[in-house]
């Protein structure tokens, strides 16, 4: 019965880390549509998203038979709960990208006006690197990884609160801009959001090896 389970449990890591792949493809793409304002990479992304939500609904039907028929305690049962809501914060990062892409088709036509264009190179990577660590430590449960993901959120948080100000800069000094500035707020916020769903990832990697609910501390 415990072989049975734990080949369950190998192929559902195996979909829940092809998912990520899918994930990081679909962020990456929707992030240099939004560096060449890109319509074609940016429609691709909004029109893969429907194979990603196929595909969490796979992994979430998959970790409920899973539950159902081996009926897992103690540490099993917190590696399908852990694996449950990875696949949720993953999914949800692909809907992320497909909001970024929306802003992209927004922004394109009039982009030739803008004088001052944002430049998210920067946040990006810090966003996708978080992100790919979060995904690093879970595959390797590797907690010290994960607590160090988590401390790199403030960096984050900075590149938005910056972004933000800038934005508000922008509009007051081109008011007939203001869309694209308000569009660019809306792609750092969501940045930020990839970011904070990276450290519950690290969070609940760090709750699935040692047991410890951490997303409440403030001593990380």
């Amino acid at each position: 019965m415990k072989e049975h389970f734990t080949h369950e449990i190998n192929h559902l890591k195996d979909m829940v880390e092809q998912l990520a792949r899918e994930v990081e493809s679909s962020l990456k793409r929707a992030l240099q549509a939004v560096d060449s304002l890109d319509c074609d990479s940016a429609h691709a992304v909004i029109d893969g998203d429907y194979a990603i939500d196929c595909n969490e609904i796979k992994i979430e039907e998959e970790c409920l038979k899973i539950l159902a028929l081996y009926q897992p305690v103690a540490t099993d049962l917190r590696t399908v709960i852990t694996l449950l809501k990875v696949n949720n914060e993953i999914e949800r990062v692909g809907d992320l990208a497909v909001n970024i892409a929306r802003r992209v088709l927004h922004m394109a036509p009039r982009v030739e006006e803008v004088k001052d264009k944002f430049d998210f190179s920067s946040m990006a990577d810090s966003a996708r690197g978080m992100l790919r660590s979060s995904l690093m430590a879970m595959n390797d449960s590797n907690t010290l990884l994960a607590f160090e993901t988590i401390r790199k959120d403030s960096v984050v948080d900075d590149f938005n609160r910056e972004n933000v100000r800038k934005a508000e800069e922008m509009i007051a000094r081109y008011p007939n801009q203001g869309g694209y500035y308000l569009n660019c707020v809306g792609i750092s916020r969501v940045l930020e959001r990839v970011a904070d769903i990276a450290t519950n990832i690290c969070e609940d990697v760090i709750y699935l090896e040692t047991g410890k609910i951490v997303r409440h501390s403030r001593d990380l």
